[in-house]
């Protein structure tokens, strides 16, 4: 008999019959509330009506047209449909399947397009599990451990994790920039240095969100340097943190940015952004693959963008965003250190009374609350952050429930 690999550890106990909406209904005959949306993938929900007939009908017209070697359609109107919502100076596309080959693209650009050998990456983020990515990765050890010798190339710089240091957002943020600099004097010379690689808020690392002070510091070291700044949009994309990208919340000017996740409510589909220009400087044949650009993900992603935009998501999200995290930090416990996020990317930092990461008390709460009705995931380098990611479609009444099941929860242990 055949069977999944033992490595593949399940998050909560529920074997899924079906989705709609925010509900996930179980084979067990049990309906619960989906706070993981799939880690941040299902924008729109689990199968809006739009989207899924989008991809029927496109499943019965063309599945596979593999797009260096014939154009279609729904990858054209995507194109352009992208075009309205991305950062201006951003208007060249190239489609891959996951987020860590939109890194890895973007990784791959970065080094042609400045013949520089070095990244540098931050302190927390997460860019895929791809040996390039995995690099790139600092959220934990257990995404790099095991298979070295990694890639060379890759520098670390302090993300502005003010908890985390104890102190204020605006000490903390002059530290990380203050240690970049020092990084460019000591491990990686600005004139070797091709891309600073950064998310808008930490996923995997905590859900820590930026600052538009540390990101403008970044932009400007980019521009002095000739430096690219590359913003991982994977997780915060689309209207996660109320605005269309997280990087707009701070004021920042990106050169490339990766996407993925809720671009396509759930269908395989990532990609990069940059301009035309920067774009046409990749080496010929640096561009391709065998699934990128899907013609049933590029549908499915067009009719994502149409719900988003008709049913005004992103302004949904910001609005649920600010009930969710105020509702958070009102019910924190004692053993509750943080409570933090952007839009509706919400964490709770448990912590022992001496301060240390309690995994063990953060695990028992997301278990406990799946056995209530409520999925939830953790995330952090010791696993100790209990993160909320609804979809963008969440209502004000679905965020109450959520925050009633958490409540008795945290009553609980």
């Amino acid at each position: 008999m055949t069977r999944l690999s033992p490595l593949l550890a399940q998050a909560t106990p529920v074997t899924v019959d079906h989705g709609e909406g925010c509900y996930l209904y179980g084979t067990d005959g049990h309906r619960y509330l989906d706070f993981t949306a799939g880690i941040g993938v299902t924008s729109t929900g689990h199968c809006h009506p739009h989207v899924v007939e989008a991809a029927r009908r496109q499943v019965g017209s063309l599945i596979h047209g593999q797009y260096t070697t014939v154009m279609h359609q729904p990858m054209l109107e995507l194109v352009d449909r992208l075009g309205s919502v991305l950062p201006e100076n951003l208007d060249s596309l190239f489609f891959a399947n996951s987020g860590s080959e939109a890194v890895e693209a973007s990784l791959r650009l970065a080094r042609q397009s400045t013949g520089r050998p070095n990244v540098i990456v931050f302190h927390g983020g997460f860019h895929g599990r791809t040996v390039a990515t995995a690099t790139m990765t600092t959220s934990g050890t257990r995404f790099s451990a095991g298979f070295s010798p990694l890639m060379g190339g890759v520098h670390v710089a302090p993300f502005p994790n003010a908890y985390r240091y104890g102190w204020s957002e605006e000490e903390a943020t002059a530290f990380a920039l203050k240690e970049l600099d020092y990084i460019f004097a000591t491990l990686t010379a600005p004139n070797e240095t091709a891309a600073f690689v950064v998310e808008p808020v930490l996923g995997e690392g905590g859900y820590v969100p930026g600052n538009t002070a540390f990101f403008q510091g970044l932009r400007e070291r980019a521009d002095r340097y000739g430096i690219l700044l590359v913003i991982d949009e994977i997780q915060t994309g689309f209207g996660r943190t109320g605005k269309f990208f997280g990087h707009q919340h701070f004021d920042v000017r990106p050169d490339i940015i990766t996407i993925a996740k809720g671009l396509a409510s759930g269908f395989p589909l990532s990609g990069i952004a940059a301009s035309e220009e920067l774009m046409a400087k990749g080496w010929p044949g640096s561009q391709g693959g065998t699934y990128g650009g899907n013609a049933v993900s590029c549908a499915a992603a067009v009719a994502t963008l149409e719900v988003i935009e008709k049913e005004d998501l992103v302004a949904n999200a910001a609005a649920r965003g600010v009930q969710l995290l105020d509702g958070a930090r009102a019910r924190a416990i004692d053993g509750i250190g943080d409570v933090r996020g952007l839009g509706l990317l919400v964490g709770s930092e448990f912590t022992a009374a001496d301060g240390s990461a309690d995994r063990t008390k953060a695990s028992a709460a997301q278990q406990l609350a799946a056995k209530k009705g409520l999925l939830l995931l953790t995330c952090g380098a010791h696993m100790n952050v209990v993160r909320m990611i609804p979809p963008l479609i969440v209502t004000a009444e679905q965020i109450e429930d959520a925050l009633k099941i958490w409540s008795e929860v945290l009553d609980e242990i």
